[in-house]
């Protein structure tokens, strides 16, 4: 089996997994929901104080909401990905079994995450998404072209929600718990994505920190190409940036680890 087919295989094998959790997707999708109707009040008081508050208009914040709860499990933004897993296979020892594997570590992991992300999005996002399209007035584009520009974006999106948890879970190796590390995640995962309040609503220069960190590139920067407040192009740029370095400084780190494997229960 070529590369190309054992990545796609493991892609669709990380989809079909999460696909049996059909119990787990319907309370997914009921809560999504529920938290979205709540959020959309809540934005349209805000914004009624505030019209146009952080560039926004009411019907791109309810977008924006709608949008958040979409990808809220596609891009895993509290975590709970494929790094937990993975995070238990090092603090047993059972990632010494995947090292022996004749693949590349990360590029599995990736694989497996980017199926779960498929799934997610499918299986939990578009009920909430195509909700919020039905009942609430939403900014949302006509032509097939901002579609896919969207599309693109939501891809790389992927990429870097997977390097910023990649990364996460190799710190396992030296810290032999992930608890702490998946509470970091957590925090930083809804606030620094916008997954609270959008990035442009934060000012000066504290909003100009958050915006250049990566979790910009899994929320806001979707968000502002599907709505055309962002030139796709330099989103992409700043998507690929981030997914390039997140994923290089995750193959030092992966190389440094695997030279001191440290066994804890196994």
């Amino acid at each position: 089996m070529g590369a190309g087919r054992l990545y796609a295989a493991v892609a669709a094998g990380g989809f079909r997994r999460y696909a049996t959790y059909r119990v787990a997707t319907a309370a997914g999708v009921f809560t999504n929901t529920c938290f979205g109707i709540i959020l959309v009040y809540t934005y349209l008081a805000l914004w009624d104080e505030r019209p146009h508050l952080g560039g926004y208009d009411q019907t791109q914040a309810v977008t924006y909401v709608w949008l958040g709860q979409c990808l809220y499990a596609t891009l895993a933004l509290q975590g709970g990905g494929v790094e937990r897993e993975l995070m238990e296979r090092i603090r047993t020892g059972a990632i010494a079994i995947d090292l022996y594997r004749p693949a590349d570590l990360q590029l599995w992991w990736l694989a497996g995450d980017l199926g779960r992300s498929l799934f997610q999005l499918l299986g939990r996002g578009v009920i909430p998404f195509a909700f919020g399209a039905l009942f609430f007035p939403m900014a949302l584009p006509r032509d097939v072209t901002s579609w896919a520009a969207f599309l693109v974006a939501l891809v790389l999106a992927m990429v870097v929600s997977f390097g910023i948890r990649y990364l996460a879970a190799l710190s396992v190796f030296w810290f032999l718990d992930g608890m702490g590390v998946s509470q970091v995640l957590m925090v930083t995962g809804v606030f620094c994505s916008g997954m609270t309040l959008p990035l442009n609503v934060f000012p000066g220069a504290f909003g100009d920190v958050v915006r250049a960190l990566p979790w910009a590139a899994q929320l806001q920067m979707p968000a502002d190409v599907l709505m055309g407040e962002a030139d796709p192009l330099g989103a992409y740029a700043f998507q690929a940036a981030w997914a390039v370095a997140l994923l290089a400084a995750g193959r030092l780190m992966q190389s440094a680890a695997t030279r001191r494997v440290v066994v804890q229960g196994g």
